[in-house]
């Protein structure tokens, strides 16, 4: 019978959401385990007593769970509930009157702007991988894309008159990014010289190609940039990620909107964008106490 609720509920999402596959294995993956431990406590989610879902969440800080992975956890739950109330399978809500867990919010990591400089810098441009590369990493940096989404782009993806490209995000949301200059220049470079040389042996639709002309995947940039950040001489970890921080964290830095900057991450909820004023605030403060003379 769970399995069965479990079923309708990751369609409902699916149907009436659009949830990524990749968010939709989250949602199956967090609920098949609590499900099971439901089951081996001999209890059913549609007639579940009130401390059965404190209970759990416990035996996932048990577990060694961080809090973040048990708020994860329980946003989960608290959907697959309110979901059985919806569709009268369930009397109650267990979730209604509880609280979620407060998880620590590790601030993303990011690279000062003397430090995107030097890794951009590293690269070199004169093959067609270099030309791609620095194409790349500057579009990236300059329009604050998850990996998935760069590496995805196709080549009607891109205008380079009006300096937009069209992004699918999460969920197969459809947002509008700009480009910017330097970005468009090192784009241009690569179009005109990289990847027709790249893509010599076969037709693709992809913006970027590897080396045999079939699509760039997302473990080939992750290689990329780590070996660009050590020929750079950056010693902190740097991933794909860590330039969408530097984005967004330099955009807002120099008083971009916070709302404009959630709808170039494609965040569905400001909340997820508000993390980068923490680091904007840490910023500041570094500035004021290395000189402030009272700091």
């Amino acid at each position: 019978m769970s399995q069965g609720h479990l079923d309708s509920f990751l369609e409902y999402l699916t149907v009436e959401r659009g949830l990524a596959e990749n968010s939709l294995e989250a949602y199956r993956r967090d609920l098949a385990r609590y499900l099971a431990y439901l089951a081996a406590s001999g209890h059913e989610a549609t007639a579940l007593p009130r401390p059965a879902v404190p209970r759990y969440l416990l035996h996932l800080r048990e577990a060694g769970l961080s809090p973040r992975s048990v708020a994860r956890h329980l946003s989960a739950i608290r959907q697959f509930h309110r979901f059985l109330v919806r569709e009268q399978r369930s009397a109650e809500d267990p979730t209604a009157h509880l609280d979620s867990p407060k998880p620590w919010r590790r601030l993303p990591a990011v690279l000062g702007i003397d430090e995107v400089d030097r890794l951009l810098a590293a690269a070199l441009p004169a093959t067609p991988q270099g030309l791609r590369d620095l194409a790349m990493l500057e579009l990236m940096y300059a329009s604050g894309l998850r990996v998935s989404e760069l590496v995805g782009l196709r080549l009607a993806d891109l205008d380079l008159g009006t300096g937009i490209v069209r992004v699918l995000g999460k969920g197969d949301k459809e947002r509008l990014v700009p480009v910017g200059d330097t970005a468009a220049a090192r784009l241009r470079a690569y179009l005109a010289e990289g990847r027709p040389r790249l893509a010599v042996r076969r037709v693709t639709p992809f913006l970027f190609v590897a080396r045999h002309g079939g699509r760039l995947t997302r473990q080939a940039f992750w290689r990329l940039i780590k070996r660009q950040a050590e020929s750079a001489g950056i010693l902190k970890p740097v991933t794909p990620h860590t330039l969408r921080h530097s984005f967004a964290t330099h955009l807002l830095e120099r008083g971009a909107d916070l709302r404009a900057v959630q709808l170039m991450l494609g965040h569905s909820d400001i909340g997820t964008t508000q993390i980068y004023t923490h680091v904007t605030r840490a910023h500041l403060k570094a500035i004021y106490d290395k000189h402030h003379p009272r700091a």
